[in-house]
């Protein structure tokens, strides 16, 4: 009985960590630190060249994991935080790339920052309270699509001149801010719906 139940929870444990959605979220995270060495030594278009390449095989990973995990029937519950967090972790990988040529990068961190650790503050709170809701809000997805299209136009065009740089960091910082108040109020109405229970 007990050799049966082992073998069950080994099933288990390697189906919920080390399905093949999983298993291509974790290659997704090991790939960033490749793209940073290899964009930070860049010295030359074809160099340049490489490091996206890599890049893109990351964010391809991103595209085809949950898709296989819908239509093979691997969706688990870590693989739902997994993903997110690749998420953040690619895009503080791609801030911290551009932020090795434009310094202004540091402000645009520091409320990346904020902004995240609220996030995962407020979600382990809500959790605890069994309060949860369905995916990101509008403002958030906008946010993501912001960030994303501004770092890679940073990226891309590593010589533009300071006020283009300036302008695209202060319009990332602005979504970034606005997301933070507009969830920042919807957590607040949660709360007290659910005082008002």
């Amino acid at each position: 009985m007990k050799g049966k139940n082992d073998k069950k929870m080994k099933k288990h444990w390697v189906k919920e960590y080390f399905s093949i959605p999983n298993l291509m979220g974790y290659f997704r995270i090991l790939m960033l630190p490749v793209f940073l060495v290899l964009y930070t030594r860049a010295d030359s278009l074809k160099a340049y060249m490489t490091a996206f390449a890599v890049l893109a095989v990351s964010m391809l990973t991103d595209c085809l994991d949950g898709r296989i995990a819908r239509r093979f029937n691997m969706v688990t519950d870590f693989g739902k935080a997994l993903d997110p967090a690749a998420d953040k972790l690619t895009q503080g990988a791609l801030m911290l790339a551009a932020a090795i040529r434009h310094p202004l990068m540091g402000i645009l961190a520091v409320i990346f920052l904020l902004k995240e650790g609220y996030m995962m503050l407020m979600g382990l709170y809500l959790k605890k309270k069994k309060r949860v809701w369905n995916g990101a809000q509008w403002y958030g997805k906008v946010c993501t699509i912001v960030l994303d299209a501004g770092l890679f136009v940073l990226l891309i065009f590593p010589n533009l001149p300071a006020g283009a740089v300036g302008a695209v960091i202060f319009i990332m910082a602005a979504f970034m801010l606005f997301s933070l108040v507009k969830y920042i109020r919807f957590h607040v109405r949660i709360i007290r719906d659910s005082h008002g229970e």
